[in-house]
């Protein structure tokens, strides 16, 4: 018997204000049948919302709520043949309108010690805050410093505070929002740059004091969307640094209270200068035993910038640091609450005045120093106001002419919601910045365009990151115009015109679709096929070509098996998917042995890859021990000749050429010149020639390592007229640059890392000892605190396995840092060994 088809009910307009949105939240909203308690919910937060906002209409602040929460996918169970499989599905209108009732609904329901219609109110208001800031309250930024200096738990407290996450994540305890891949959650490091929107409201106009009477202060008119990277600090994850850095307005430079400016802050600071990233720097951990302001920001100083000047200064430090003095405002601040969210503002100590005043009277004469008229204020002993000194200190940040220095302890939950305001005040918004600088691919001339949203729409992809879920996401930065979703792009790389399917804002790994950018917005693209980091993405009409983004060559290598034949056909996808999302991680076949080779930037970014491979692609792999990237180059010119010359009945082949090659300068790379004159060689077969050569530097003539360095000058040869080909030309080049290189004295060079070992003093003996013996040279020693610091150049084949060395020389006490510093020649004895393949 057929079923009797359900008649759907008519729904009933709501009584008061006669919309069909409002009946269908209450129906979602009922419990156990009291359709009446959950009107009176639903009315009293529509009242709160009119309250708010200020506005006669609270119906159309809830659709656009709504709107900005319904889901366009969600992933479902299917199965298919015997297996369930979990696939996107587009969501139905109706099916979208639950999910997003049920959301909001669940996280009002989830707030504690309010009634129910206000934290309804709440939750509909902070959904409606998709809607993007208008450029000048953008800030595009990125947390950036040296490992462990506490970048994570900063942007955990900038989450927390902004109401992005409603509970604190714990690095140490493997909760953090932003380390959101399984590896970062186990180590408590960040490996990957994660992406995130959240919004702030100063803490100067007082909304954050009474949260509930000063919710009017947090309206859109002053508030500001942050765009913020997390970006990883060690060293082996030095590209997500680099890639970050090149398309964010302003950073935050994270220093340790204890330690100070650190080897990897330096390498940060050196990567923020090379893009001209205006930045603030916030020196976090001053609850910590040992701390000391003065003294890290003394380092800043004379380590990487004489410009910096302290905008707050610490009450008190250790276990006595309690909260943070405004030298603007000369107001002391202090934090209460569970969370430190209560922000308490009053009058400095007297204990504190004296040294108060002499922080002020400094930071106020570098601030007149930029600017004549505050000069001549100055010197006139007239007072400054407060609106003057933050347009002047923001106009020399701007201008890289001063960086403002702010003090706090995220892990203690002090002084955060100050470094945010900093963000606001002083860091620039895409509009701030000149316009973004271009190549016209057809004339080659330089050409600019404004950061607004009516110029042709330009991009940078910075980032590529295979999602579980989605597949292939495309991060990019949009310097102009705006990218509606549904419509084409053009990459200027490979010429081709691709459709931008989906737009997602990020949330870390969270996501949440939107249906356009704007200019100064960072977000991702979902299913673009042929695009890579450094691609510049354009309006097909107005094509640009924006600078890419310069990666580091790897300096470590391993080989690598697949554990089964299952694996086999697995890890060959694997790989290539992760070295599209990190340019750093190469991967080559040893035609010889016809193993995998894989080379990053350290052991511990391998070690990363073949984790990822395992969790997130399945594959089991069995790994050598790690090899140094060794190179090798010449030392002299020399001329050589290649000659191939084939006959073998009927059609032969013929190529014939002399090369000459000379010595570059150490990371000049390679360089082709073509000096054939008179036609001796004909022209189309020259590109067939430099081919040749290229593929002859892949395998060098001492230990068959890439050879590097050398300028290579065709000047002479012949051909045939029947049996010349590209393929013969292209072998003679070959071999002629392989004749060349032995007789141009060739050398192998070896990587050189710049280490920095923190030391207690008794071990110091020992330390240096060590590292002498492992062909070190120490440059300097220095103290920090009780500590001894040693910095030193030392071969990176000396230095696998040190840590364990390290720790059972000092008892576990003390610990180093190693970054790439250089390449250089290899002495002769070690060279012989390399040879042997014993080193």
């Amino acid at each position: 018997m057929r079923r009797k088809k359900k008649e759907k009910r008519e729904l009933v307009l709501d009584a008061i204000y006669d919309s069909s949105l409002i009946s269908k939240l209450t129906n979602h909203l009922m419990f156990s049948g009291k359709k009446s308690t959950a009107q009176k919910i639903i009315w009293g937060a529509l009242e709160e919302i009119k309250k708010v906002k200020k506005t006669e209409s609270p119906v159309e602040v809830l659709e656009s709520a709504i709107k900005n929460v319904t889901p366009m996918v969600e992933i479902r169970p299917r199965r298919i043949g015997g297996a369930t499989y979990q696939v996107p599905r587009e969501v139905q209108p109706d099916r979208g309108f639950s999910l997003a009732s049920r959301w909001l609904i669940s996280a009002a329901r989830a707030k504690k010690g309010k009634p129910m219609a206000k934290k309804l109110a709440e939750e509909i208001l902070l959904a409606t805050k998709n809607e993007g800031a208008a450029l000048e309250r953008v800030r595009d930024i990125g947390i950036i410093a040296h490992i462990d200096a506490g970048k994570t738990t900063v942007t955990e407290r900038v989450l927390f505070y902004t109401g992005v996450s409603h509970k604190i994540g714990e690095v140490h305890e493997g909760e953090a929002v932003m380390d959101w891949m399984e590896q970062e959650r186990e180590r408590g490091i960040t490996i990957t740059a994660a992406a995130t929107t959240c919004f702030w409201t100063p803490t100067y106009l007082g909304a954050w004091n009474n949260a509930d009477e000063n919710a009017e202060k947090r309206g859109k008119e002053n508030e500001y969307r942050i765009n913020i990277i997390d970006t990883p600090g060690h060293v082996d994850f030095t590209v997500e640094v680099e890639r970050s850095l090149r398309v964010l307005d302003g950073g935050v430079v994270v220093f340790d209270g204890v330690a100070g400016v650190e080897p990897q802050s330096e390498t940060v600071w050196r990567q923020a200068d090379k893009y001209n990233v205006p930045r603030i720097c916030f020196i976090n951990k001053l609850d910590r035993l040992g701390a000391s302001f003065e003294k890290s920001f003394n380092s800043i100083l004379d380590r990487l910038t004489p410009n910096a000047v302290a905008v707050t200064i610490p009450v008190g430090l250790e276990g006595d640091f309690s909260g943070a003095i405004d030298l603007m405002r000369m107001k002391c601040i202090t934090f209460e609450g569970e969370h430190g969210e209560k922000i308490v503002e009053s009058e400095i100590p007297e204990n504190k005045t004296v040294e108060a005043e002499k922080w002020k009277h400094k930071l106020i004469e570098r601030i007149a120093e930029q600017d004549d008229a505050l000069t001549e204020k100055y010197l006139n002993g007239k007072e400054i106001s407060l609106d003057e000194l933050r347009k002047n200190l923001r106009a020399a940040t701007l201008s890289y002419k001063l960086v403002p220095v702010f003090c706090g302890s995220a892990l203690k939950n002090k002084a955060v919601q100050l470094m945010l305001d900093g963000v606001v005040d002083y860091l620039p918004s895409p509009q701030d910045l000149p316009p973004v600088k271009g190549i016209d691919p057809e004339t080659g001339a330089e050409i600019f365009r404004e950061p607004k949203d009516e110029t042709p729409f330009t991009a940078l992809a910075f980032k590529l990151q295979t999602d579980p879920y989605v597949g292939q996401l495309t991060y990019f930065r949009v310097y102009a115009g705006t990218l509606p979703a549904g419509s084409y792009v053009l990459n200027m790389r490979t010429e081709d015109k691709e459709r931008v399917g989906r737009i997602l804002r990020m949330h870390a790994n969270r996501r949440e679709e939107v249906k356009e950018m704007q200019a100064g917005d960072i977000g991702a693209i979902v299913g673009l096929k042929n695009t890579k980091t450094g691609d510049t993405l354009c309006d097909p009409g107005n094509p640009i070509q924006l600078e890419s983004i310069i990666f580091p060559e790897p300096v470590v290598s391993l080989r690598i098996e697949p554990k089964t034949k299952a694996d086999q056909e697995r890890m060959g996808l694997a790989l290539h998917r992760l070295s599209e999302e990190d340019p750093t991680f190469r991967i080559k076949g040893d035609e010889e042995t016809m193993e995998t080779i894989i080379s990053g930037m350290g052991e511990l970014h391998l070690e990363i890859i073949v984790d990822r491979m395992k969790r997130e692609f399945k594959v089991g792999a069995n790994v050598g021990r790690p090899q140094v990237a060794y190179k090798e180059t010449i030392k002299k010119t020399a001329e050589a000749e290649g000659k191939y010359i084939k006959q073998s009945g009927g059609h032969g082949q013929y190529g014939h050429v002399w090369l000459r090659v000379e010595p570059q300068e150490r990371g000049k790379g390679f360089e082709f010149l073509n000096e054939i004159k008179g036609g001796v060689i004909p022209q189309e077969f020259i590109p067939a020639v430099e081919k040749g050569i290229k593929e002859a530097l892949e395998k060098g003539v001492i230990a068959s390592f890439p050879l590097v360095d050398m300028k290579v000058a065709l000047y002479d040869g012949s051909y045939h007229d029947v049996d010349s080909s590209e393929a013969a030309f292209k072998i003679a080049g070959s071999i002629a640059l392989q004749e060349a290189a032995k007789r141009a004295q060739a050398v192998l060079l070896e990587p050189i890392m710049k280490v920095e070992v923190v030391t207690p003093e008794q071990f110091l003996g020992d330390v240096t000892g060590d590292l002498s013996s492992k062909r070190g040279k120490i440059e300097q020693m220095s103290e920090r605190g009780n500590a001894r610091v040693v910095d030193a150049k030392v071969p990176l084949s000396e230095m696998f396995g040190y840590v364990t060395k390290l720790r059972s020389m000092t008892e576990g006490r003390a610990s180093y840092s190693m970054e790439f510093s250089h390449y250089e020649e290899v002495p002769q004895t070690i060279a012989e060994l390399i040879k042997e393949g014993k080193k």
